[in-house]
C-alpha cells in the first residue's frame, strides 16, 4: 500500500520555524518529483515548493527565501523547513509525489500550520 506520512505541523508565533516532514511507504521517494503544496481555509491549494532530483528546487514567491525543501532518500523522507513563518502561511499542508516519467501521484493526508500573530 502506498502512502505518504506528514508530521510537524504546529502551532507557532509568527517569527517562528517548523519543519515539515513526509515520509513515503510503498514507494521510493527518489524517484518522484516531490512537492509540498498548502491550502487555507477557503482558498485553493497552491504549490509551496518541488524538489527534483538531490537539490533541484523551485519556490512559490511567497515562500522564497523562508522555506527550504530538501529530502535525504536514505530515510525516504522530504522535509519542509519554514523560518520566519507568518500569519498568511496558515493552512493545511500536503506532501504531493508525481512519479518521474509514469506521471502517478499520490498524496498525503496532509498536517496543519497555525502561525499566530
Amino acid at each position: 500500500q502506498v502512502r505518504l506520512v506528514e508530521s510537524g505541523g504546529g502551532l507557532v508565533q509568527a517569527g517562528g520555524s517548523l519543519r515539515l516532514s513526509c515520509t513515503g511507504s510503498g514507494l521510493i521517494l527518489s524517484i518522484y518529483y516531490m512537492s509540498w503544496y498548502r491550502q487555507a481555509p477557503g482558498k485553493q491549494r497552491e504549490l509551496v515548493a518541488t524538489i527534483v532530483g538531490k537539490d533541484k528546487t523551485y519556490y512559490a514567491d511567497s515562500v522564497k527565501g523562508r522555506f527550504a525543501i530538501s529530502r535525504d532518500n536514505t530515510n525516504n523522507s522530504v522535509y519542509l523547513h519554514m523560518d520566519n513563518l507568518k500569519p498568511d502561511d496558515t493552512a493545511d499542508y500536503y506532501c504531493h509525489a508525481e512519479h518521474l516519467i509514469v506521471g502517478s501521484e499520490y498524496w498525503g493526508q496532509g498536517t496543519q500550520v497555525t502561525v499566530s500573530s
